[in-house]
């Protein structure tokens, strides 16, 4: 009888419960503007309006709840963390698909941000069991999930709605997320690696944000992830605008998602290498890379006449913002105690959710003053300051850490 490892059977199952999430939080982005028309005779204004508060409600209550989730793993294991945050967004789910107005729905999706956790959760319970030496390749492979996910859903869900209505693709959806809980709970075994109680202390909520301040490149990494994807949520809401002013054609919707899946196979297909590439010359060295590539990617994105070399760039940018996340989460694995390596991966992601709740107002902002293309510079402008402060922190942290090393060989 072939046995295999729980390490490998964790990645492989919570590859699959990665790719249901990823697909089924997606699968609702096609809809939610029509749905909200549903619940009554509204104007455009009101709808868009509503549109935006009820996306961004979830990414704020998540914001509050991440680093609560991350302690909670760090003492109690990741798996039932897991299990939490995917009942209760399968529940969220499939409630959705019984709502009768806006403010309901708005709630609801407030109250489920609180257990949109499950993907950052599912990528500590790897880092967590893996060797430092390869975490970066094994994180990538693991996005590479959601990321697949991410691709298929919204294409999925149009077609179920269109196909069955949205209370029954609500259902569906939550059927998915369910499978996916259960898979963790008939199939993930944690390997929880033992503390050395002589060695590891406890550390309060005051001592981990005392460790993030103290560690500047650590520091750097975080604001790094908001203002990734502040820039990357900046531009998503204006593509199919962007892309009319392009092609000039009836079909935008789908072209507007072509252009919006290119960064997914980009994603897809560079991801690991990345991460592999953290893992031999570190993570930190990728990361400012992978910035100035995206800042260059931005720049013809804003000069562009022909829609399909804006794709074209689209792609490219996918294939280096693909990177950032697993090495940021190698980086953590790496420079964390054991002890709180949950809670400063909750702070990461709460890091990251304030980009999520920002980028698109920022982007309406700019576009609304100065016209669409400036969007894609100031992105550009972003990304590239972004890079020159965490190689400023790193070299910083590298100084630092030469002068304690002479002051000991001095004594």
């Amino acid at each position: 009888m072939i046995t295999i490892n729980p390490e490998k059977r964790n990645l492989s199952i919570l590859w699959i419960a990665n790719f249901l999430v990823g697909a089924s939080m997606t699968m609702i982005m096609p809809f939610l503007s029509l749905y909200i028309e549903t619940f009554g005779n509204y104007s455009d204004a009101y709808v868009q309006r509503w549109s935006g508060f009820v996306f961004g409600i979830t990414f704020v209550t998540a914001f509050l709840f991440s680093p609560i989730w991350g302690r909670i793993g760090d003492k109690y294991g990741y798996k039932p963390i897991l299990i939490i945050t995917g009942s209760g967004i399968a529940t969220s789910l499939f409630l959705m698909g019984f709502m009768d107005s806006v403010i309901e729905l708005f709630i609801l999706r407030f109250i489920m941000g609180a257990v949109t956790g499950f993907i950052p959760t599912s990528l500590s319970l790897i880092a967590a069991q893996t060797p430092k030496q390869r975490v970066g390749q094994v994180l990538g492979t693991l996005q590479t999930g959601s990321v697949t996910g991410n691709l298929f859903g919204p294409l999925i869900g149009g077609v179920m709605a269109d196909r069955f209505g949205f209370e029954y693709t609500f259902t569906l959806t939550s059927l998915a997320i369910y499978i996916a809980t259960a898979l963790v709970i008939f199939g993930v075994k944690e390997v929880k690696k033992e503390k050395n109680k002589t060695v590891e202390k406890e550390y309060t909520r005051k001592d981990v944000v005392a460790f993030i301040f103290h560690k500047r490149t650590l520091l750097a990494i975080m604001l790094t992830s908001t203002l990734v994807q502040l820039a990357t949520f900046s531009v998503q809401p204006l593509l199919a605008l962007y892309v009319n002013k392009l092609a000039h054609t009836e079909n935008v919707a789908f072209l507007a998602g072509l252009a919006f899946s290119a960064t997914g196979f980009g994603n897809l297909l560079a991801t690991r290498s990345w991460g592999k590439l953290g893992d031999r010359i570190g993570y930190e060295k990728v990361i400012m890379y992978l910035l100035i590539f995206s800042g260059i990617t931005f720049i013809p994105q804003g000069l562009v006449q022909n829609l399909w070399i804006f794709i074209l760039f689209r792609f490219l940018f996918g294939a280096a913002v693909g990177g950032i996340i697993p090495c940021m989460t190698a980086y953590i694995r790496n420079v964390a105690p054991l002890a709180i390596q949950g809670e400063l991966q909750g702070y990461n992601v709460s890091f990251r959710f304030l980009g999520n709740i920002f980028g698109p107002m920022l982007g309406g902002l700019i576009s609304g003053y100065i016209g669409i293309s400036s969007v894609f510079f100031f992105t550009s402008l972003i990304l590239f300051t972004t890079f020159a402060f965490l190689y400023w922190s790193v070299k910083q942290d590298k100084r630092q850490t030469e002068e304690k090393t002479l002051q000991t060989v001095t004594k």
